[in-house]
């Protein structure tokens, strides 16, 4: 009972099922939108137990554009991030995405090209020092993960 209204927590949970789609959809329009220039990296994170790797993409003012959850660390998963982030609404392709020393992110970013979904123009740089603003975001995520 919270403010003199009494509610059960199924009552919550379908509120939660009915409303949250048309929030969503009332948020994003309001959102700022990103900027041409991504960065892509990923780092390892203990979820239940089980190592995953976290996919994570932000534009040059850090904002985060996707993130994603995988079991492995492949070309496989990075084409299904990748994927993922450019179906994202509120997100143009980008014209550069930055990226470390993962060698599956060039290969993935020149089949994105090829299948029309990224575009032809938009260049792959790999340079570590140039996603600081992701490496350090890595450390946050991290500290609110193990504390929890």
């Amino acid at each position: 009972m919270e403010r003199g209204l009494p509610a059960d927590h199924t009552t919550i949970w379908r509120w939660v099922q009915r409303y949250s789609p048309e929030l969503n959809k009332r948020c994003r329009r309001e959102l700022k939108p990103t900027d041409g220039s991504w960065g892509v990296d990923e780092t390892f994170i203990c979820q239940g137990g089980n190592w995953r790797y976290l996919y994570h993409a932000v534009d040059s003012t850090g904002a985060t554009i996707d993130f994603w959850f995988s079991a492995e660390r492949d070309a496989a998963a990075a084409k299904q991030f990748f994927q993922r982030a450019l179906r994202a609404p509120g997100h143009p392709r980008p014209r550069v995405i930055t990226v470390d020393g993962n060698l599956s992110y060039p290969k993935v970013i020149a089949e994105l090209k090829q299948e029309r979904k990224l575009g032809l123009r938009c260049r792959c740089r790999t340079c570590p020092y140039l996603n600081n603003v992701l490496e350090q975001d890595h450390r946050v995520i991290k500290r609110r993960v193990n504390a929890s």
